[in-house]
């Protein structure tokens, strides 16, 4: 399960949040166990840490559009997959947020 935002020893910079991707499916709807060459890489998670946001033109800081806890879809191949902690997480670029689940 995630960790508290509050035990992350992980503080994300500018606009760039860590997250921690939702599980991959281990068996097919008919029950066909998949290893794990087959298995899709997860585009859902969950956010554990936001960055401050970016800056504008004038270096004023731009907020993000999520918060920790939000639940959001992101982009198939993009991020920085880390472990920490045994954690597997993910850093991404706010850009490469689609959206907010829920």
């Amino acid at each position: 399960m995630a960790a508290p935002a509050a035990t992350l020893k992980l503080t994300p910079l500018g606009d760039r949040v860590v997250v921690q991707p939702l599980g991959r499916e281990e068996t097919t709807k008919s029950g066909i166990v998949l290893p794990d060459t087959a298995k899709e890489k997860p585009q859902r998670g969950t956010v554990l840490a936001i960055g401050q946001g970016r800056r504008d033109d004038e270096g004023n800081r731009v907020p993000l559009d999520v918060s920790v806890g939000d639940e959001v879809l992101f982009a198939k191949y993009a991020g920085t997959e880390f472990k920490l902690d045994d954690q597997e997480l993910l850093i991404l670029a706010e850009k490469d947020l689609l959206a907010i689940v829920g």
